[in-house]
This record gives C-alpha cells, structure tokens and sequence, in this order.
C-alpha cells in the first residue's frame, strides 16, 4: 500500500478501504468463493457515472442484465458490467 501511496480508508476484518486522489478500492474476503465457478469483483467510484454510463452504452459496451443504473439503498447510484474475464466491475457513486 506504501508503494503505491494509498492510504487507509477504513479496515473492518475482512473488508479493506484504500484511497489515492480520486481513486478508492475496496478489498473483501470471501472464504466460500470458488473461483472455478464464481468470478471476482471490483468496485470503481466515480463522480459523474451518469455520463460514464451513458458513454458505455453509446459505444456499445455491455451492461450486465441485472447491473442497469439505479439507486441502491445504501445511498449509492450503481451498474455493473462483466469484463472479458468474467470479473464482475460495478461502478458507483455516492448520492
């Protein structure tokens, strides 16, 4: 973490928060995972995923079936996406 300049947002056990500038990333355990049959996850913050969502779909990217934009009740703006490697990308924004 030191290398790269992140620092500590917050670290609950098994969930890790790490900032740097405008870019935050989240680390969970999932001891039950089992990437044969699963696939990973990360999560991307962003300030304006309003126009970053519409930018995916105007140039024809996949959105995820059951990843669409909506409000979360968690106070988060979201959508998701599969990358060519099956991990799961979900973008967010705090509203």
């Amino acid at each position: 973490m030191n290398k790269l300049e992140f620092t500590e947002l917050g670290d609950y056990g098994d969930y890790l928060m790490i900032k740097k500038d405008s870019i935050e990333i989240h680390f969970f355990e999932f001891k039950d995972l089992d990437p044969k049959e699963n696939y990973g996850q990360v999560y991307i913050r962003t300030n304006d995923i309003d126009n970053l969502y519409q930018s995916l779909l105007d140039n024809k990217i996949g959105i995820h079936p059951n990843g669409k934009l909506q409000t979360k009740p968690w106070g988060q703006k979201e959508f998701s996406m599969l990358d060519p490697d099956r991990n799961l990308l979900t973008f967010g924004q705090s509203i």
